[in-house]
């Protein structure tokens, strides 16, 4: 016997055992109210059949089932309501737990979020062995945390301590990990395999339920109460507290749920967990957050509104510079299915280039021997420009000095493929300046990786006017193959980027030079949300390149200093301090790790701020709105196709505050004329790169957003 109903299929077989398969319109299954209303449908149906022995949850669909429909939680705003739908769902999870029979989920595809929580509402989780196959609950990147049971069930199944590592950081595990944290019970390498056990775990036991069902149900270790628990909570608390500096509010308030549900029976749990998710699901933040990190960068991926090419003509590319970054970039086009030839002029530089690859080949997962000696077999090594012979494509990443980007692209432009584009790597240097050393400036731009490359998602894809749409669809279609995620635009000096990133670590500098403690400048940082404080980061890409920058920027800037120009320059030339690299900075290091900011950093300074300029606050402050005066700057400047842009680019590229969604965001949300009259404070004050644009102004007047509302 079998059935449907639009969302769900059904099947009873010869065994009395009924499988549920999520088959949702579309490619994928997503938790909403016709999810809801159809799985409740297909339960009741299963529980009617004559002699059922047990139900298995599968899909049909690639993924298990991806989790909630964010089209449902993010437009809502009204608590009452977005309960309602939460405790609906505690409702149909808790009928799972308690229909009286067996139920096992066949997990042969992506369980994330909701659907994981769906497996855990199951008695047993079967899961396929496969790499492209992901578990967890990553809601806490969202503003959010598990609202469909996950604070409750996680921890009674694994402990409180190893369910606060999952549930806090978001983790996402592949199923041999699952299977190790407890998320799953048997990994099966097939989907034979995985339906087979199901039915054997049914069969085995007729009459499972829910550990926290029984009376005899008795806590992991250490169990809620106990003085154990209270002092892990305790130090959960301060670790999450040191993680986020107390900007994130989704990781608080789902330790909150845990603590709190873990002293009471479940359903009053689960109801805890219900309101606490409301809390967050429907505050600022959360918005603000699944708008850039889901909304905006999804369709960043889908390349939307950019130019695209059935064919880019890209087979063979060059990499011109072994470094850190053109190692990196040659490591992950060879591991993309790219034949790459990387170039230099010294050995000592190839060899160190090819042995970062070899390094970056040890850590592919799920992939044997023969799989990462054929990736490296595609990079060909060479210090002969003849080799860059019919390359398609070429990505120059050597030093950024405008004279010798021009030699090299003189020197490798006429052994290319005819119709060959070129790329270069330059972070802030005009594309138009580089182009005028290559035949065609219609097939030239900049591509603008992160380092380290192999981890950062963003590309800053530079199109110079000259720049044909065609060449920036070839080079979209390697930056997708890439798995990269761009976005789009125009030239001038530093880009976007650049622009804000300097803005932020050269006012980390000047603060320093003002006289703030420089501990106080690095924790307001992370307080506003900051993935790493300007001072710290400064070190990481070196107090050299800020030094070069300065001489750089001259060119197009003009004469006037940068801030923090004369701490850098006497880091640098006087000191001996450029940086990690080095091991010694603004920070001190001891066998490669930081050791604490130097001690004579505070000698530096010009003199001392007054009371009221300076604390956690007005430091968060000013080093949040100098980037989003640089990024409104670089909108109105139309280096920007738009806001979204903005606050991808911030977040994904440079790890600006993901909390607040994004610069444009931030002032958004603290609303244009508040932020108006704090660039025209500090304008007054510090100095004119905090003054707001004419746009910004106008918008104050009028009430306007960035983003609608």
């Amino acid at each position: 016997m079998a059935w449907e109903n639009g969302v769900v299929r059904g099947e009873v077989d010869d065994a009395g055992v009924v499988t549920i398969t999520l088959a949702m319109p579309g490619k994928v299954n997503k938790i909403d109210d016709s999810f809801g209303e159809g799985l409740a449908d297909a339960l009741a149906r299963a529980r009617a059949t004559p002699g059922l022995k047990g139900i298995v949850i599968a899909s049909a669909h690639r993924d298990f089932c991806v989790g909630a429909d964010i089209d449902t939680v993010f437009p809502e705003r009204d608590p009452a309501r977005l309960l309602a739908r939460v405790m609906a769902l505690h409702r149909l999870f808790r009928a799972i737990e308690q229909c009286g029979v067996p139920v096992v989920a066949a997990v042969t595809g992506s369980a994330l979020g909701g659907g994981c929580e769906l497996a855990l509402a199951c008695h047993r989780r079967v899961a396929l062995d496969d790499a492209d196959v992901q578990i967890g609950l990553p809601e806490t990147m969202l503003g959010v945390f598990p609202g469909g049971g996950g604070t409750q069930r996680l921890p009674r199944m694994i402990g409180v301590q190893k369910a606060l590592e999952i549930i806090l950081q978001g983790k996402i595990l592949r199923p041999a990990e699952a299977l190790s944290a407890g998320l799953v019970d048997e990994v099966r390498p097939d989907r034979d395999a995985v339906r087979a056990a199901a039915l054997a775990w049914i069969a085995a036991n007729p009459r499972a339920s829910q550990p926290w069902d029984r009376k005899d149900f008795r806590w992991p270790p250490p169990r809620p109460g106990t003085e154990d628990a209270r002092n892990m909570i305790v130090v959960g608390a301060a670790m999450l507290y040191k993680r986020t500096a107390g900007a994130f509010r989704a990781p608080e308030l789902a330790l909150q749920a845990v603590q709190e549900g873990s002293q009471l029976a479940f359903d009053r749990a689960l109801e805890v967990e219900a309101r606490l998710f409301v809390e967050a699901a429907t505050g600022p933040q959360s918005k603000d957050m699944m708008r850039t990190l889901w909304y905006h960068r999804n369709a960043a991926e889908k390349h939307e509104g950019l130019p695209s090419t059935g064919d880019p003509r890209i087979r063979r590319v060059a990499v011109l510079g072994a470094g850190m970054m053109g190692a990196g970039i040659a490591f992950l086009s060879a591991r993309r299915g790219y034949d790459v030839v990387l170039k230099d002029v010294r050995q000592e530089a190839l060899d160190k280039g090819m042995a970062h690859c070899r390094d970056e080949a040890a850590k592919m997962k799920g992939t044997d021997e023969a799989g990462r000696e054929t990736v490296l077999s595609r990079i060909r090594p060479t210090l002969s420009a003849g080799d860059l012979a019919g390359a398609d494509l070429v990505v120059e990443a050597v030093i950024e000095d405008l004279d010798l980007k021009h030699r090299v692209t003189r020197e490798a432009a006429p052994l290319l493929a005819p119709d060959a584009i070129w790329a270069s790597n330059t972070s802030a240097i005009p594309i138009t300046d580089l182009a005028a050393a290559f035949p065609d400036p219609a097939r030239f731009l900049g591509l603008h990786f992160f380092s380290p490359v192999e981890q950062m998602p963003l590309l800053e894809v530079v199109r110079a006017r000259a720049t044909s749409d065609d060449t920036a669809a070839r080079a979209l279609a390697y930056c997708k193959a890439l798995k990269k995620l761009p976005i789009v635009v125009n030239d001038r000096y530093g880009f976007y980027t650049t622009r804000v990133f300097s803005a932020y670590i050269l006012e980390g500098a000047e603060l320093v030079l003002e006289g703030h403690d420089p501990v106080l400048i690095e924790w307001a940082a992370r307080t506003a949300g900051m993935v790493v404080p300007p001072l710290q980061v400064f070190d990481e890409v070196t107090l050299t390149l800020g030094r070069h920058v300065l001489s750089q920027s001259k060119r197009y800037l003009g004469e006037a200093d940068l801030p923090g120009a004369d701490l850098i320059r006497k880091m640098v030339d006087e000191l001996d301090r450029p940086g990690r690299a080095a091991g010694r900075g603004f920070y001190d290091y001891a066998d490669g790790r930081r050791a604490g900011i130097w001690p004579g950093l505070r000698d530096l300074a010009r003199g001392r701020p007054a009371d009221a300029d300076t604390g956690v606050e007005p430091l968060a402050r000013r080093l949040v709105l100098v980037q989003a005066a640089e990024a409104a700057r670089a909108l109105e400047d139309g280096i920007l196709r738009g806001p979204a842009d903005a606050d991808v680019g911030a977040v994904f590229g440079l790890g600006f505050a993901p909390n607040t969604g994004g610069p444009l965001s931030w002032i958004d949300r603290q609303g244009a004329a508040t932020v108006v009259a704090w660039m025209d404070d500090l304008a007054g004050r510090v100095g004119p790169r905090y003054s707001p644009t004419p746009g910004l102004r106008k918008m104050a007047s009028s009430g306007g957003r960035f983003h609608p509302s």
